[in-house]
């Protein structure tokens, strides 16, 4: 197996609101453990309270997020604190050019005692997978993750394993780097819920981190608010927020307008939409809310959809591609009509 960081071990949680087959929680209730694990990660995660809000709302509409940005700030220590506030298995994997599927799914061992061939799981088998420079490994290796990040379960040899629920996949890359590197097909960016960037922590927060941080790792302290269960049963909440049929309209007029736009040689997919409006129900709920509004759509728009889209063969990009991408999907929403 390539690099990967053994699952921390985590006590019990300090709060559960877990049982067998158990649906929803009251939405009040369900707010409430948000609100605590919000302030709970940004104990470590400093100054970055838009990001973490982002993060939560991936972490509770069950998708998976990309994190595109340069080394150092904070990626792996966010993917880790996520995971030890919800109780979850964690396993980080070093993306390389060496890297073969068998090092993430997992292979068949041949047994000499029962004389049989026994399934070995991968790294992938835990809550939370911090899928490090991604594009650092072959298009094989990259699409191993597909199966698992769209179906919750590996298949090796027509035999089909399932995941932990829940799972999460939070993949980083350096946009500064392409020496090396293989870009992730439009099919595997699809599948992310998310794309991130985190950015450099104001003066008086890195200040504060050079003062006060020492060479413990800050997440070594973090304590459960609650358990995976819990989690699931957030995740059921999600589809209990209000989703006016108008935003519905609002989130098809954005669509439509990335496909007939002349900027563009690819718009918005069906799935694009739909994770659209999971992460705006998602959002709603880690503000606090039992509905969704037309502000939700327009702060959640560039993250869901600039990594859906192709920019057109005309479009001079200075920079960075994805911050190209961002501006035509910003410039889209600004010109939709917003639903009273």
């Amino acid at each position: 197996m390539n690099s990967l960081i053994a699952p921390h071990a985590v006590s019990q949680p300090v709060d559960t609101d877990s049982a067998p087959n158990a649906g929803p929680l009251d939405p009040e209730r369900a707010g409430q453990l948000l609100q605590r694990l919000r302030r709970h990660v940004g104990t470590v995660f400093q100054g970055k309270a838009p990001v973490v809000d982002r993060a939560l709302t991936g972490l509770v509409a069950g998708g998976h997020l990309l994190i595109e940005d340069v080394p150092g700030v904070g990626k792996t220590l966010l993917a880790q604190a996520l995971a030890i506030s919800v109780g979850l298995r964690f396993h980080r994997i070093q993306f390389t050019s060496d890297l073969l599927p068998a090092d993430i799914i997992g292979v068949n061992i041949f047994d000499q005692r029962s004389s049989e061939f026994v399934f070995k799981p991968g790294p992938v088998f835990a809550n939370v997978i911090l899928a490090d420079e991604i594009n650092r490994t072959a298009p094989r290796t990259q699409s191993s993750l597909l199966e698992a990040m769209s179906e919750g379960q590996v298949s090796i040899e027509d035999v089909t394993h399932p995941l932990p629920r829940p799972f999460l996949v939070i993949a980083t890359q350096n946009p500064l780097e392409s020496h090396g590197t293989y870009p992730l097909p439009d099919s595997q960016l699809d599948r992310f819920l998310m794309r991130l960037a985190v950015g450099y922590p104001s003066r008086g927060v890195e200040r504060e981190i050079l003062l006060h941080r020492g060479q413990r790792n800050p997440v070594d302290d973090l304590q459960p608010v609650f358990d995976a269960d819990t989690l699931i049963r957030l995740q059921a909440t999600v589809d209990t927020v209000r989703f006016d049929e108008s935003l519905a309209d609002y989130i098809m007029d954005i669509v439509e307008a990335s496909r007939q736009s002349a900027r563009l040689t690819l718009g918005v997919s069906t799935r694009g939409a739909l994770a659209l409006q999971r992460a705006c129900r998602a959002q709603a709920l880690v503000q606090g809310r039992t509905f969704v509004t037309p502000d939700d759509v327009q702060q959640l728009a560039v993250p869901v959809l600039a990594h859906r889209i192709a920019l057109g063969t005309g479009e001079t990009v200075v920079g960075s591609t994805r911050l190209a991408a961002e501006a035509v999907v910003q410039e889209l929403v600004s010109r939709v009509p917003v639903p009273v």
